[in-house]
């Protein structure tokens, strides 16, 4: 696979169409599935960007802009943030592209333990509360039950992803939340919920 390179300076970046060709039944990949904390350096494609954020909360009915994962009541409340040694970009499912939010590599902002700045890339799950408020048939004291299902879906989907693709994860929850939050601009209705390393594993299983 040619390598696409990250254009630092760009604030959209339009994601290449998503190659969805896995060599594994879901079964395989439910039973390869597992969590990697050594990771090289190596960095990922463009496409391989593209894929694993497709796979994780894309548009896979685009005429009705429902999602690779389900949300509850569809808010769609989780905003998906993909941070790279080139800079931090939000992920714009609809339009499938990134939207640059931060330059500099802020990956070891993402997480406290020693791999976080090795992996390529780290997911950033944010819950958007004014998203959930909207809907009014949730009860608010369940906002955070329901966000946290939400959330769990996504991560998911880039776990079975990574399995079929070769590819290492894992999700993380050792997250300075503020420092984080600021770092991206989030606004005091959304908040840091998990992180999520990809990359190449430095070790086999």
């Amino acid at each position: 696979m040619a390598t696409i390179p990250f254009d630092p300076l760009m604030d959209t970046m339009q994601l290449p169409t998503p190659r969805l060709q896995g060599n594994l039944t879901l079964e395989a990949a439910l039973k390869k599935r597992h969590s990697t904390r050594e990771y090289l350096p190596d960095a990922l494609t463009l496409e391989q960007v593209s894929a694993l954020l497709w796979a994780g909360f894309g548009v896979n009915r685009p005429g009705s802009w429902g999602r690779t994962a389900p949300t509850t009541c569809d808010t769609q409340e989780i905003i998906v943030y993909a941070i790279l040694s080139e800079g931090a970009w939000r992920y714009d499912a609809r339009e499938h592209r990134l939207l640059r939010v931060g330059t500099g590599d802020l990956r070891a902002l993402t997480g406290t333990q020693d791999f976080v700045p090795v992996a390529p890339l780290n997911l950033v799950y944010v819950v958007d509360q004014e998203r959930m408020a909207a809907a009014g048939d949730i009860d608010p004291q369940e906002h955070g039950v329901f966000a946290g299902v939400d959330v769990g879906c996504i991560v998911e989907n880039i776990y079975l992803y990574c399995a079929g693709a070769g590819l290492a994860t894992v999700v993380r929850g050792q997250i300075d939340r503020r420092a984080l939050g600021a770092a991206l601009g989030l606004r005091p209705h959304q908040r840091v919920a998990l992180a999520q390393s990809v990359g190449f594993a430095r070790t086999t299983h």
